[in-house]
């Protein structure tokens, strides 16, 4: 690792919602001494590279307790040399990636230099712009990155430490031993996130509202097939994703989510014989927009995009992300639940936003502080091959969680399908 002094960290994307999360979570980092990373952030550089990149004020307005230790850079991630050069000459030991710059090329540049590497999702521009894989662009995002992952060899990283993917493979894995006599029929990722601005005079009309990318969510809301994986195949369903829902019971909690192929089904999936599927719903308001305009998905893509953003205004609701197993007379879950409420008055973001920094943290600290051996990563296979402590960095600020039991079940996806009509 070096000399503490000459640690230094890049952030990819540093003026996006997760980057200021992250950085939220380092400022506090710098000044807790319980913190795991604490002796290391204090004495780190920190580089910051965006390709529309604000001022030293900016960050110190938001971050004072990093500003002594950062560096600002502008350029495009899409210029490989002047990225490699960078990581050179800033002699960067971890590159933590929340851009949308290409995944395989930046672990790339990282693995030729021996540079560790963490990101929150998979990211390919030729499959972005690529209009004949309609329908399965994560998939075919995936299985490019598949087919480079094992050349990787001179470089830690960990692929897909956020939120959904990354904690929800730890919940899965933590419910799994906790019951490893009994296996499940299946096992699905779920996510209600009802935040939504509760003065709806400050909503603009034509405009699609979501809590994280509103691009991204998209790509998986109506340019995708609904996806699940059975066998260790990932099948689809030839139907407009929001066409049908599917029934989630927590406890008392009941809701109705779509169906969306996500990172996590597809790693999951790989390693366990079961049926596994992420069920998603987000506020309703946007939930009504997209239903009310399937049969012209294209001109969604039009309207205008905004962040649901609590600086803005004040947000209801909450982001609930958990973990179902489902047997044949009960379902065994787990979950976690923030409001933007309470995340923005100590750390200046929303709840969504920090959940997803929260692995990213969690996976940053293990690489940081662990003996993890080269290769790559996603965070399943980092809990079962690895002496990862990804669960005691995680829970240092994601501590509530909801374990519970349902004493019957709502059965397979088939069995939970409802058509909207």
């Amino acid at each position: 690792m070096g000399q503490l002094n000459q640690y230094t960290i890049t952030i990819l994307g540093s003026m996006g919602g997760v980057a200021k999360s992250i950085l939220s979570i380092l400022n506090h980092s710098a000044t807790d001494k319980n913190d795991p990373i604490h002796h290391i952030i204090v004495n780190s550089k920190l580089v910051l590279i965006d390709n529309n990149q604000k001022t030293m004020d900016y960050y110190n307005q938001l971050f004072p307790n990093l500003i002594a230790n950062l560096i600002i850079v502008q350029f495009d991630l899409s210029d490989l040399d002047k990225f490699t050069e960078l990581l050179k000459s800033t002699n960067t030991n971890l590159v933590i990636d929340v851009s949308w710059a290409d995944t395989i090329e930046m672990v790339e540049c990282c693995n030729k230099l021996g540079v560790h590497y963490i990101n929150s999702a998979l990211e390919n521009t030729a499959v972005d712009l690529d209009e004949s894989l309609y329908g399965f662009p994560l998939t075919e995002r995936y299985n490019r990155f598949e087919n480079k992952k094992n050349t990787f060899t001179n470089t830690r990283a960990i692929i897909g430490s956020g939120m959904n993917p990354g904690v929800v493979q730890w919940m899965t894995i933590k419910l799994l031993k906790a019951n490893a006599s009994n296996p499940p029929l299946a096992c699905y990722i779920f996510e209600h996130d009802s935040s939504f601005y509760k003065d709806k005079n400050i909503i603009d009309p034509k405009t699609l509202y979501t809590t994280w990318s509103v691009e991204c969510f998209l790509d998986e809301a109506i340019l995708s097939y609904p996806m699940f994986v059975r066998h260790h195949l990932p099948l689809y369903l030839y139907d407009d994703v929001y066409a049908t829902e599917f029934k989630v019971t927590v406890g008392k909690k009941e809701f109705y989510g779509c169906l969306m192929p996500h990172e996590e089904v597809l790693t999951l999936g790989k390693l366990y014989d079961f049926e596994m599927g992420f069920i998603y719903r987000v506020n309703e308001y946007t939930t009504e927009l997209i239903r009310d305009n399937l049969d012209d998905v294209d001109d969604l893509w039009n309207w205008k995009q905004k962040l649901i953003d609590p600086s803005v205004g004040e947000v209801e609701g909450e982001d609930l992300v958990g973990v179902l197993l489902v047997y044949n007379d009960k379902e065994i879950y787990m979950y976690n639940t923030m409001k933007s409420t309470d995340i923005f008055q100590k750390y200046k973001t929303s709840a969504t936003y920090f959940q997803v920094a929260c692995g990213i943290y969690a996976g940053t600290s293990s690489l940081i502080l662990d003996n993890i051996p080269l290769g790559v990563y996603y965070v399943d296979e980092l809990l079962i091959n690895t002496q990862s402590n990804y669960e005691k960095y995680l829970t240092y600020y994601m501590q509530d969680f909801v374990f519970g039991e349902n004493n019957s079940s709502d059965g397979l996806l088939h069995q939970r399908m409802k058509r909207i009509e």
